[in-house]
């Protein structure tokens, strides 16, 4: 277990500017992050020794995050209305485009942001991000298509043409 610490603390940078890609809160992505190396400390006997650890400690966030949404759809939204900003930024261009993808990227589907945000941001793997989620590695690539797609609709200020529920 000592020598495991370590290497959990080596993740813990990526593991906040995930979660806080995911949450779009400090605290909260703290929060998560915290619950994160908590859960991988309960489970380090499940951590199989020569394996990709940073895969398994986003594993861990990702079912984090699942049922922290389950929880909040549950008992509905909560509003912080001392963290709610009632007044708008100045008007710059790189801002603006800057906001208007955040708010692109919140619209997606959660299985696509999730993926998006593993593979760009975070620079994961197709593969890596497939064991993540839990799907195979050709789903991880579909969802990122339609992510990447959509996006592009939306920040051109076109309305996405709404697709057939596919696998996956």
């Amino acid at each position: 277990m000592n020598e495991f610490v370590p290497l959990i603390a080596d993740q813990i940078p990526r593991l906040r500017r995930y979660a806080r890609a995911l949450l779009r809160d400090d605290d909260r992505a703290d929060d998560l992050v915290q619950d994160t190396i908590l859960r991988s400390f309960e489970k380090v006997h499940l951590y199989q020794s020569g394996t990709n650890l940073r895969a398994w400690l986003f594993t861990i966030m990702h079912n984090q995050y699942v049922n922290l949404i389950r929880r909040s759809t549950r008992l509905g939204r909560q509003v912080d209305l001392e963290a709610a900003q009632l007044v708008s930024a100045p008007s710059q261009t790189i801002t603006q485009e800057l906001r208007d993808l955040e708010r692109a990227i919140d619209c997606l589907p959660e299985e696509q942001r999730t993926v998006l945000l593993l593979v760009a941001l975070e620079g994961m793997k197709y593969e890596e991000v497939a064991q993540i989620c839990a799907v195979p590695a050709g789903t991880i690539r579909s969802r990122l298509s339609r992510a990447r797609e959509t996006l592009r609709h939306m920040l051109d200020g076109e309305t996405p043409r709404p697709r057939l529920r596919q696998a996956g």
